[in-house]
Order: C-alpha cells, then structure tokens, then sequence
C-alpha cells in the first residue's frame, strides 16, 4: 500500500497597503505556500498598487526600475523553489516556514516534534499511568512513526504540522493497514483507541504552548457499541470444579475466578495483600483496595468462595516472599 503524499508548493508575489499609508505605496511580499500552510517574506520594496498587476504577481510596464524589480522578484522565486527542493533532498520537515527561513538565514526556531512530544509524554506519565496503559500509548506511537515514513517519506514530523488533514489520513491509514506479524487488522474500536491516544497528546502540546489551534475541535472520535459477552452461572460452576494437575494452569484458573467473584481486575489482584482484608461492620471480610486505574477506593465484600481461594495461598512460599495473598504471576499467563 503506498500512501506517499506529494508536497503541495508554491510562491505567489503580493502587495498590502499599510493601514497609514501617506503616499499610498504599497509593501511587496513574496507568500510561500507548502501544504495549505503559508508564511510570507517582506522584499523591502514599495510600489503604487495601480502599478502592480496582481494576475502575474508583477510590476507593469518596462521602466527601467521596473525592470529592475521583476529581474529581483523572479530570483527570489528561484530561490525559493531551490531551498524547497533542497529541503526535500535532504528529507527535512517540509514547512513553509522552514522555506522562509532558508532564505532569510535566520535559524528556525526548534518546534518539537510528534515523536519527541511522545517521548516527553512517557517520562511524565511513568509512574503515574498504568503499565498496560503506557504500552498501549507506546503501540500508538509505532504506528504514527510507520504512518509519518509512509506518508511524508520522513522520520518524524513537527508538532505544528499536525493538523485536521493529518488526523483523517491516520485514520483512513489505520482502516487500511495490514499487520505483517501475528497481529490482528485493527476494528473501528481499535482505531479510535489510537486516535484517542493521538488526541491526549495534542491536549498536552496544547498546555505546553506549543499548539494555538486543536485540530481535533472539528473530528469526532467515533466508536461502536460492543455487547460485552459473560459467564453464565453453569459455566462459572463448570470453571470452578476444573482441576490441573500443572500447578500454573490451576493457579491462573484460581485467579480468574477470584476476578468473577470480586470483580477486581488482573493488576489489583496483583497488588493484594493481607493488609488489604479487614472485617465489615455486618462482622464479614471485606476487602479495603484503591483500584489501579481509577485510585478510587474500592469496598468489596468477599464471597465464601473468595475467601476459600485466599485461605488456599496462605502459606504458598511465593506469597509469603512478596508479601502478597496470591502467588505473582503475569496477565499473559
């Protein structure tokens, strides 16, 4: 699939009229134009706005200093296109900006990047999101960094470059793509979930000052209603009389139907420990845990069947060394 976009370019000669204008000379700029996005240069020159012709972006007539101003307009032209195409030669980010800049021989203010926007997000979210939660935003990342290669020919792109235009080809990008390993092709749930990740990450160039306008003020993130499927209570009693003789397998089991009868998900489960077991009011063991993902505090009442998996791991020698009420194991397990 080969969705290379080809760089839109082009300079166009202008004249304005300043508001206080005394003689009514107008200024001449040359606009610079890379991909709907504009900057404009100043050429130092004034001229009569009834002496410029606005179709071919020239003076009229062949006076002498007319002459001499068409001959400066078109090497300005030229190297305005030269410094776009060497730009592209050496695979740079591509802005009209950095076009201008070129000319000018003022060096362009560093603007961070996507990629480095991202990195920035992962040391400040370290340790304050989830694991899970991180490597879901690390996913999105790698495909961002395989749509930039395949859309722009580029390694990365400017943060300012991201714009609404930007966020339909990475989606119609993620719609589109085929995993070449064992990943599944992504559903609509799936690629709103990176787009959402993608969104955070603007909120945070917004906040950091490095972004005026969202490009998500006018995309809706739109995702699909899925009918999560459950256990019946025959299953559940079918799941709770299976035996392994592989310790493992009997221990993963354990976990999952502690999961069914508290709720509690893989990672809170994780983290328990004797400390998190106190007794209610009504005189019964409850359990006292801020959940991982929300840090909201969580009140469940243990169920017999709960608490006889809790008594099975008592002594196990693995809880006892991490000070946990189960044996540590992974949610890939």
């Amino acid at each position: 699939m080969n969705m290379k976009m080809t760089n839109t370019f082009g300079v166009q000669f202008i004249i304005t009229l300043p508001k206080h204008s005394k003689n009514g000379l107008a200024d001449i700029y040359a606009r610079i134009t890379v991909n709907g996005r504009r900057s404009e240069i100043s050429l130092k020159a004034k001229i009569l706005a009834k002496d410029w012709s606005e179709l071919k972006g020239k003076a009229k007539g062949k006076r002498e200093d007319v002459v001499k101003l068409n001959k400066h307009i078109d090497r300005v032209r030229s190297l305005l296109t030269d410094y776009y195409y060497q730009l592209v030669e050496m695979k740079q980010p591509v802005t009209a900006n950095a076009v201008k800049h070129m000319y000018t021989g003022k060096e362009e203010k560093k603007v961070m990047t996507l990629l480095e926007l991202s990195d920035y997000h992962k040391q400040m979210e370290t340790g304050k999101l989830a694991v899970g939660t991180l490597k879901n935003y690390t996913t999105t990342t790698s495909y961002i960094k395989l749509f930039i290669k395949t859309q722009y020919d580029s390694s990365d792109l400017p943060i300012n470059e991201v714009n609404y235009k930007f966020i339909l080809d990475f989606e119609t990008f993620l719609n589109n793509y085929t995993p070449t390993d064992r990943k599944k092709v992504l559903n609509n749930n799936g690629v709103m979930k990176h787009l959402e990740r993608l969104k955070k990450l603007i909120n945070l160039a917004i906040k950091l000052g490095l972004l005026e306008k969202d490009p998500f003020d006018k995309y809706r993130l739109h995702f699909e209603k899925v009918e999560r499927g459950h256990l019946s209570k025959a299953e559940l009693m079918v799941l709770a009389g299976k035996s392994f003789s592989i310790e493992r397998l009997q221990s993963v089991l354990y976990m999952f139907l502690f999961s069914c009868y508290t709720g509690l998900s893989f990672i809170d489960i994780y983290n328990l420990s004797l400390e998190h077991v106190s007794r209610g009011i009504d005189g019964k063991e409850w359990l006292m845990i801020k959940r991982k993902k929300t840090n909201v505090m969580a009140k469940v009442p243990l169920l017999p069947q709960a608490f006889t998996l809790i008594s099975k791991y008592r002594n196990h020698p693995v809880a006892k060394a991490n000070g946990t009420l189960f044996p540590v194991i992974s949610n890939q397990e």
